[in-house]
């Protein structure tokens, strides 16, 4: 950051120029709305049906496919068999949601609308991707449309955009794409480390025939939670949570200021697309509705809650009913799952090894989603930072 520092005092201490859009751009074709004195020249490109583009893709490819939402589409010039472009641009829908995406290297597109810097030792393209990134809220107000809206160019060429120096724009541009990497690197990490959960859940959790199997219905009290409507918990605001079928926010469906449960438990989904999702609770107050059942362990029974929680997540998919298009996991479902006893020390093994797993790649406070969090929030901050400007004065 002392470098850009440095750079700015030199270069620009007082400011930078907003310059219109259509300045310092050449797009891909001549908009009706426009003046043609903002746009000397175009550049065009074929544009493909999303249809076509889909029948493009494949593995390993080298060739872009621009499609108008944010994907990882892929083909070759053989299987393309059509003019490819390379160059360096940003995209925007021209029907759909305001998104911007950036690309440098060899494309085929879809219906678009594609730029490229007028000239690229005045802007770097990076540079006014991160831009309108930031600003995707402005770009948004451009587009209008009953059903599918459509951008109104008119407006996206007529917006201000800082223009520091060209080595300004580069240093940010440096700096943002380091943040970028370094997030890409955590989220990879962060899958390689659940498909080593997964695989050490599924090992520790084989037992051979020597190991006893019990049902959930010998093991548990099996109950279920009670009707709540959205306009229920806003009448009953309170400070205890609400769980029901969604898996979000940790399956919280609101907060009410009574409760139904205390104990360690399993609650998990009956209904719906995410049937069969597990939560474990400990040490806290809460409620469950319809949608929900809960499992409290017996007296005498010869199990701890979080082993079987493990051992549930693993196994509840697997008897959820799809009949009729609404998948389920009843309770007469949920008491016949069979789930293997070993001692308590081999559970209590168990259990440690998968909490450590399980910390690292869930826990919002610990684990590595934390630390993506963390790194997102420093990101957006540093990006806020990095691309607000002084106008220069005129």
């Amino acid at each position: 950051m002392s470098h850009l520092n440095e750079l700015i005092e030199v270069l620009c201490p007082h400011g930078v120029d907003y310059i219109p859009m259509w300045q310092i751009t050449t797009w891909d074709k001549k908009f009706n709305a426009v003046d043609r004195a903002k746009q000397p020249e175009v550049r065009k490109y074929e544009y493909l049906l999303a249809s076509e583009i889909k029948d493009l893709n494949v593995n390993g490819g080298d060739v872009k496919l621009l499609t108008t939402n944010e994907s990882d589409l892929w083909t070759t010039q053989l299987v393309a068999d059509r003019t490819i472009y390379d160059a360096e641009i940003i995209a925007i829908p021209w029907g759909g949601n305001a998104i911007v995406q950036h690309y440098n290297g060899k494309f085929i597109t879809s219906d678009n609308r594609i730029a490229i810097a007028r000239n690229p030792k005045v802007l770097d393209m990076k540079f006014l991707y991160y831009f309108i990134s930031n600003h995707l809220d402005v770009l948004a107000t451009f587009y209008r449309g009953s059903g599918i809206k459509h951008p109104n160019m008119a407006k996206v060429l007529d917006w201000p955009i800082p223009v520091p120096p060209i080595e300004v724009q580069q240093e940010i541009v440096r700096i943002l794409d380091n943040f970028t990497e370094l997030e890409a690197e955590l989220e990879a990490e962060l899958e390689a480390r659940k498909k080593q959960y997964d695989y050490y859940r599924q090992e520790l959790l084989s037992f051979d025939d020597a190991i006893p199997l019990r049902t959930v219905g010998e093991l548990c009290e099996v109950t279920r939670g009670r009707v709540m409507s959205k306009d229920y918990l806003a009448a009953n605001a309170g400070q205890y949570p609400v769980y029901s079928s969604q898996t979000a926010n940790s399956g919280i469906f609101g907060w009410i200021d009574t409760y139904d449960y205390q104990d360690e438990s399993i609650t998990w989904t009956t209904d719906g697309a995410n049937a069969g999702s597990v939560f474990y609770h400990i040490d806290k107050k809460f409620s469950i509705t319809n949608v929900c059942g809960l499992l409290r362990i017996k007296p005498g029974a010869d199990v701890t809650t979080k082993y079987l929680y493990h051992c549930l997540s693993i196994m509840t998919k697997r008897h959820v009913s799809a009949g009729m298009g609404n998948p389920k996991l009843m309770s007469t479902a949920m008491k016949k799952i069979k789930v293997p006893i070993p001692s308590r020390a081999e559970q209590e093994r168990v259990v440690k090894v998968l909490d450590k797993f399980d910390a690292l790649v869930n826990d919002l406070s610990s684990g590595l989603p934390a630390e993506i969090a963390a790194r997102r929030k420093q990101y957006e901050y540093y990006r806020d930072q990095l691309l607000t400007f002084k106008e220069l004065a005129s």
